[in-house]
């Protein structure tokens, strides 16, 4: 795996474990330049089961948008709130961005968060510590499978709405409730992957046979336009590159991606 720095990004060689994403065969290789988090909104702390103020998160349901917690030492994922360990999570994801996972429910010092780490509609429990970072996300994206849309609201409004192509018969896009981990740009457009990746804590199941690529899902760009609005992928969503590439400088990591049949 080959690391260097350009234009303040983060880049490198290795091949994209994306499973639901280009065609058939083999995974294909390109750099990719991981996009930095932008500054988020810093959320108050939360308090402690016992009234007692902990570090460093906040009520996950309060009115300025959604609280996601930036991992900065490694923490475990439990199954229930003190249950046992069911995976663990480090500062960086295997592409180099910040760890950042959206919280989705609350129980005392305990928050529910979505992760890679875990199948899909698991979620993993996080005892509030000084390794999480708290910050609000107003994002949300919803992705309509039986419509190929996607939708992107900003507290609530619609800020882009755009066509997509879907998993096909073999290889349906996974369902569920999941998180942008990565925000990607590749350097060459021409690529099964485009431009632009948005990758998602979301796992394919259904990978075709004899195919390398890993079995993550991401909404990105493609070098078949032509695809757009048909089942047509491994899974992903094909989308059109402009309207990707916005995704990848506006989105903050941690957005719950919302996808339905």
């Amino acid at each position: 795996m080959t690391w260097r720095r350009s234009a303040g990004l983060l880049a490198l060689l290795t091949p994209l474990v994306l499973g639901g994403c280009g065609g058939a065969g083999t995974a294909p290789r390109a750099t990719i330049f991981v996009v930095p988090q932008a500054p988020a909104t810093a959320a108050p702390p939360v308090p402690s089961a016992s009234g007692a103020t902990a570090s460093p998160a906040a009520a996950a349901r309060a009115p300025q948008g959604r609280l996601t917690v930036q991992v900065t030492r490694p923490v475990r994922l439990h199954a229930s709130p003190g249950g046992p360990v069911v995976g663990g999570v480090a500062p960086r994801t295997q592409f180099g961005s910040a760890t950042v996972l959206p919280v989705v429910r609350r129980r005392g010092s305990w928050l529910g968060v979505i992760s890679s780490a875990l199948p899909n509609g698991r979620i993993g429990w996080v005892a509030v510590s000084a390794a999480l970072v708290p910050y609000r996300s107003d994002y949300g994206i919803v992705a309509s499978l039986r419509r190929r849309q996607v939708v992107v609201r900003r507290a609530g409004r619609v800020v882009m709405r755009f066509p997509v192509a879907i998993g096909g018969p073999s290889t349906p896009t996974p369902t569920g409730s999941f998180a942008v981990t990565d925000k990607l740009l590749t350097e060459d457009p021409a690529s099964p992957y485009g431009c632009c990746i948005l990758a998602l804590s979301a796992h394919q199941p259904n990978t075709p046979q004899g195919w390398g690529g890993g079995d993550r899902i991401a909404i990105h760009a493609t070098d078949l336009p032509g695809t757009i609005g048909s089942a047509a992928s491994l899974g992903c969503l094909r989308a059109p590159a402009a309207d990707v590439r916005r995704l990848v400088h506006a989105i903050p990591l941690g957005t719950v991606v919302t996808i339905s049949a």
